[in-house]
């Protein structure tokens, strides 16, 4: 929901604040880090969590705008992007630039494994548990997680020390059909994988 919210300032459909805080109370927000980080920071921060191939080139255009002035609004950001990067057809030029701002913006991807495990801790034996991801990032923690509970754990002699927490209910991730994606646009990225308490 609140990335209809453009006063939180996670979408470049909606001008806004450049904010992305998942928890307004916290204090990194990513008009900082688009004006205090170094353009390798900034290259990096695109790289891997963004998971954007001309990270080089929107790091640098970053750096040259901000010497002009600040960045401080999501049109201002999405439009330095849109004059460096191609025309990608459906997906805008930013998309993979506000992905890679968000999640260090809110450590999502610290955050997800933590609270996985947690669930997978409180959930009661036959209770079920589901969790939708965005993004590759997203989809092989979820997956690495969920694999690493079905299994269970030996020792040097091959010795079971123990048993699986999880079965697994879904080896693939279920993806949404074509009449869900003419509905929900967003569902576009969408995996959902489910495990079973055992």
């Amino acid at each position: 929901m609140q990335f209809d919210q453009a006063e939180r300032g996670f979408s470049f459909a909606k001008d806004g604040p450049l904010d992305m805080r998942m928890d307004p109370t916290e204090d990194l927000t990513a008009e900082a880090v688009v004006n205090n980080c170094s353009e390798e920071e900034l290259g990096r921060i695109f790289r891997e969590l963004g998971e954007e191939r001309f990270w080089k080139k929107g790091a640098r255009a970053i750096i040259e705008a901000r010497r002009e002035k600040q960045i401080k609004t999501t049109r201002q950001l999405a439009s330095i992007i849109e004059n460096e990067f191609p025309n990608r057809g459906k997906i805008h030029p930013a998309t993979r630039i506000f992905q890679g701002l968000r999640i260090c913006v809110n450590k999502e991807l610290d955050v997800i494994e933590k609270t996985i495990k947690k669930a997978l801790d409180r959930l009661a034996p036959g209770g079920r548990i589901g969790v939708i991801s965005f993004h590759s990032l997203e989809d092989r923690i979820v997956k690495h997680v969920f694999k690493s509970a079905a299994k269970p754990t030996r020792n040097m002699r091959g010795q079971v020390m123990n048993i699986a927490k999880v079965k697994e209910l879904t080896k693939k991730p279920l993806i949404p059909s074509q009449k869900e994606l003419r509905n929900n646009r967003r569902s576009r990225s969408a995996k959902l994988r489910f495990v079973e308490k055992l």
